[in-house]
């Protein structure tokens, strides 16, 4: 049994939701050789955030794109305002998501299901690269 830990640093991306898993994956490479174990992966950002969702169809990005942007919109009357108006929007909406996942490994892979991946949800207009902690336990 084994720990590893590795910084994956994403580039640049624009607001939306970005399919990320075979980023994750070649930032841990271990997990190949794994019969059992566990993916922790921690995003370090407030106004960006991870989920799990269907990975085929890219409708689905989009719609969750519109659908997050209803529910915490630029327009409601925040206070916080000094880094501009996506900004309090895009902690909202980091605060409903999530800034972490865990993933189960199951012979040499991730156990998701047939159509789900690993998305960066980027909440910001202009946002800068963003880094996850990849953490990683399994035999």
């Amino acid at each position: 049994m084994g720990w590893y830990q590795h910084t994956l640093t994403l580039p640049p991306m624009s607001r939306g939701f970005h399919l990320i898993t075979s980023q994750v994956l070649q930032a841990a490479p271990e997990i190949r050789d794994m019969r059992a174990g566990l993916l922790h992966v921690f995003i370090q950002h407030t106004s960006a955030s991870l989920t799990i969702n269907e990975n085929a169809d890219p409708d689905v990005r989009t719609d969750l794109e519109a659908s997050i942007n209803a529910i915490a919109p630029e327009e409601f009357p925040y206070i916080h305002t000094i880094e501009g108006p996506d900004d309090m929007p895009a902690h909202v909406k980091t605060s409903l998501l999530g800034s972490s996942l865990s993933i189960p490994i199951r012979e040499g892979g991730l156990a998701l299901g047939v159509w789900q991946g690993i998305y960066l949800c980027e909440h910001r207009n202009h946002a800068h690269g963003r880094r996850l902690i990849i953490t990683i336990q399994g035999e």
